[in-house]
């Protein structure tokens, strides 16, 4: 059964010089006595200037029941991963295990390259640090004492038998899904995580992209049918799109 979500205009908020929080969170009330099955909010620096992602969804986790609560999508190439991972675990545990973490590694643009030079992180090293750093958030969601890298490995950050508290609502932390439509994207979601999430897709390329992501899933020895499948959709309805409907709906 088709599930439909509504993203909260963060962005447009502060484009439009009204960063109070107070409307977005009665906009996500909204959204779930409307009947929406989730809540999302997006993310970004610099490059488009918006409210935090995690902060904004506490808030909302707080005000709302039974909506789930996504990020989309999340930069966690921007972030350290242990303080991502007791973040997310806190957010999680507040939202009572109603979140979906939708991560991505971002576009290649100027105000995006300057964005991770700005947070100090290396854009063109971006795939990796998403990749290892999810990997030790799960490592860390689990409860259990981490030692990082795992024996014989490198790794980018260094964790010496440590255990975060609190571990997620939901054993192991939420499901994480992952934005892009390229194939090396799609691989990556089959191999390691458990949604795709794309926003590029056209209606006769969704099919058989999806068909790779479960492909992938299934040559890495993972169950194809635990995998979720959504879209990223950005509609635009105003009142010339009601009256060009009208129109139609009287021709």
């Amino acid at each position: 059964m088709p599930r439909l979500g509504y993203l909260l205009p963060t962005r447009e908020r502060i484009m439009g010089g009204q960063p109070e929080t107070a409307s977005l969170l009665a906009l996500a009330e909204r959204a779930e006595a409307l009947g929406f099955d989730s809540i999302w909010v997006g993310d970004s620096l610099l490059a488009r200037p918006r409210h935090d992602a995690l902060t904004l969804l506490t808030a909302v986790a707080a005000r709302t029941r039974k909506v789930e609560l996504g990020t989309a999508v999340l930069l966690p190439a921007l972030r350290n991963p242990v303080l991502l991972a007791h973040q997310v675990a806190t957010l999680d545990r507040i939202a009572e295990g109603r979140l979906i973490l939708g991560v991505g590694i971002a576009s290649d643009w100027p105000n995006i390259r300057a964005e991770f030079q700005a947070a100090g992180v290396p854009f063109d090293k971006r795939v990796g640090r998403m990749i290892e750093g999810l990997a030790l958030c799960r490592a860390l969601w689990t409860g259990k004492p981490v030692t990082w890298p795992r024996a014989g490995a490198e790794g980018r950050w260094t964790v010496k038998s440590s255990v975060l508290g609190p571990t997620p609502h939901r054993p192991g932390g939420p499901p994480i899904w992952v934005a892009g439509a390229v194939k090396a994207s799609r691989e990556r979601v089959g191999k390691f995580f458990d949604g795709w999430f794309p926003n590029s897709p056209l209606a006769k390329d969704y099919a058989p992209e999806w068909a790779d992501v479960l492909a992938a899933a299934k040559a890495a020895g993972r169950d194809p049918s635990k995998l979720t499948a959504a879209m990223y959709l950005t509609l635009s309805v105003d009142d010339d799109t009601k009256r060009a409907d009208d129109k139609r709906q009287t021709a």
